[in-house]
């Protein structure tokens, strides 16, 4: 399955890399994907919710933050694992996108 996935370390999963229209592979290979995918996307809420505490725990220190570029960076470090949040939620809904092409 290594060759249809891609660590991806900005998100902390392994992200599918297709290289041919989805239609193309072989019934057997597609659903081979869509069982790993199914695993990496069982990690995803976890990861959210990881997430979500460090920037808890960042906005917690950049309440009682003084020094000014010490609060830019807070702030640009929470924004950038807001993204991160984002992007992942984008990729757990894939998978039904995913599923849909299988079942036509």
């Amino acid at each position: 399955m290594s060759c249809y996935f891609q660590y991806d370390a900005r998100l902390g999963i392994e992200i599918p890399v297709l290289e041919v229209e989805w239609e193309c592979y072989p019934p057997s290979v597609r659903v081979d994907i869509l069982l790993h995918w199914e695993q990496i996307r069982g990690a995803i809420p976890d990861r959210i919710m990881k997430l979500e505490a460090t920037i808890i725990y960042k906005q917690n220190q950049l309440d009682k933050e003084d020094d000014f570029p010490t609060s830019c960076r807070l702030n640009s470090e929470i924004a950038d694992l807001a993204s991160i949040i984002n992007d992942l939620h984008l990729w757990f809904r894939a998978n039904q996108e995913l599923e849909s092409k299988t079942h036509q």
